[in-house]
């Protein structure tokens, strides 16, 4: 954090030791409130929130809106982290828990919880190095990073900072050499899970369109004239200039031919009904990932936590279920595993990490949620996660 951003903290333990103030010696906890405080590094986040409060002081306000907005009313946004607070933990106790073990076999691959770093496109705008930066960190933790289309580097980059072969995300575009293209590109780094994205084949962020692009404040970062076809992952393959992200013609037959094309195992995201879990099941997947995009998909108003039991019961464990939007607690992640999902995606409090504090808060913001869901856990009496059923929420 920059030196010239004021630390309440130290302000506090000032008053804590004036002669003022002697027979107030509680006075600096007592007033270190959660949207008062501003950490002075990693170190001293306690929870994923103060990363937030670093942030929001650390990125210019297009990127903070960009990064904290939903679509039209934000219905979903809000609905998504309500959903969580509707639902209640039932503390077990006398409980033995000694065998505590939290880690996760998924995709072939051992993790040490079943927390996942979720693909945020443009992390540049969170910190410098971006995607880069973001690898950094979560290599330290061992968790493993799903990376975007829109990464602000190449997979080459990312993969080398994070250690290891990385999941990648996909935007297919409309063109199916391009698909191709990319998806050759990620199978020479070692990648071997593909995120298909189909939730946002239109919608309205109407915060971001207020900002007006041409002004000196964006084209800093935002070059004139530039379009999704100069996005790193696209660099080498001639994207024509007039490219976008999406495939409007994209159906369930696209993914089949998608599905046999390629070795890696594919994951459907941004499925929020049982129907389409219905249809994924027919073509062939290896995972269902429950989104609406963090909010910033569709305006359903619908959270994903209360989808998410609707697809379980039509997958019945035949493939992975994975779940992201309005995760902010490990007490989340609990419920998010009792309702049935085997692993959960994180995706805006990483970011704040990044922006507040580099690699090392992307980091702290992993060890918060692996040490609050160890908590929640041994409060629910689920030693390990095989333990965790729909009794432990109410």
């Amino acid at each position: 954090m920059t030196q010239n951003i004021h630390s309440k903290r130290k302000f506090l333990q000032f008053l804590a030791s004036s002669p003022l103030f002697s027979g107030l010696p509680a006075l600096a906890a007592q007033r270190l409130n959660d949207s008062d405080y501003i950490a002075e590094s990693a170190q001293w986040a306690v929870n994923v929130f103060d990363m937030e409060n670093v942030a929001i002081q650390n990125w210019r306000q297009a990127h903070w809106t960009y990064i904290s907005q939903g679509v039209d009313d934000e219905l979903t946004l809000r609905a998504n982290r309500e959903g969580f607070e509707r639902l209640n933990l039932r503390a077990r106790r006398l409980v033995d828990l000694s065998g505590f073990n939290m880690q996760i076999e998924l995709f072939g691959h051992t993790m040490p919880s079943p927390i996942i770093m979720a693909p945020v496109g443009g992390l540049g705008m969170a910190h410098a190095d971006g995607d880069v930066e973001a690898a950094r960190g979560i290599r330290a933790t061992g968790h493993k990073m799903i990376m975007s289309t829109a990464a602000t580097f190449g997979i080459e980059k990312i993969t080398q900072a994070r250690g290891e072969p990385i999941w990648y995300q996909l935007y297919p575009t409309n063109i199916w050499e391009l698909t191709q293209g990319m998806l050759r590109r990620v199978e020479a780094t070692g990648a071997d899970v593909l995120f298909l994205t189909v939730d946002i084949p239109a919608r309205n962020q109407d915060r971001m369109r207020r900002f007006d692009r041409s002004l000196d404040s964006c084209t800093d970062c935002h070059i004139p004239g530039t379009t999704f076809a100069d996005k790193a992952m696209l660099q080498g393959l001639n994207a024509p200039r007039n490219i976008g992200s999406q495939n409007p013609s994209m159906d369930w037959e696209w993914v089949k031919r998608l599905r046999d094309s390629t070795n890696m195992k594919l994951v459907i995201k941004g499925l929020t009904l049982p129907e389409d879990a219905e249809l994924a099941m027919t073509t062939g997947v290896d995972g269902i990932h429950v989104s609406n995009h963090g909010g910033r998909g569709d305006e359903s108003g619908y959270a994903t936590i209360d989808s998410l039991p609707e697809i379980v019961s039509v997958v019945q464990g035949k493939v992975p279920v994975i779940v992201d939007g309005g995760i902010r607690r490990g007490t989340d992640i609990l419920k998010a595993l009792a309702l049935g999902a085997d692993a959960v995606c994180i995706g805006r409090p990483y970011v704040w990490g990044l922006g507040a504090f580099g690699a090392q808060g992307v980091e702290k913001v992993f060890r918060i949620l692996d040490n609050e869901l160890e908590v929640a856990m041994k409060q629910a009496g689920t030693p390990t996660l095989a333990d965790i059923t729909r009794a432990a929420v109410r």
